[in-house]
């Protein structure tokens, strides 16, 4: 896992450990998701693991912050700017 479960929580400035599950659960939909936009394989994901944080963290926050409403294509599209520096070329 690129990010720990306590680096999330401090960035999403939750505490306690009451959604604990909720925001573990999350951080990989938000990893998978970064993987898929920047068409990456386990390897290039641990190859890249700091340029991922960010994306992976606002990812995180969106997710949580709009948990009925979520906006996935305006969510992608902002990944998808946040990692136009290792997303692979597709041809």
């Amino acid at each position: 896992m690129i990010l720990s479960l306590d680096e999330t929580k401090e960035y999403l400035r939750v505490d306690g450990d009451y959604e604990d599950e909720l925001i573990s659960t999350i951080m990989d939909t938000a990893t998978k998701l970064c993987k898929d936009v920047a068409r990456l394989n386990d390897t290039d994901v641990e190859t890249n693991s700091e340029a991922l944080k960010i994306p992976i963290l606002y990812a995180c926050a969106y997710l949580y912050e709009h948990r009925e409403e979520a906006d996935h294509k305006a969510l992608t599209l902002n990944l998808r700017a946040l990692l136009f520096g290792v997303r692979e070329a597709q041809f």
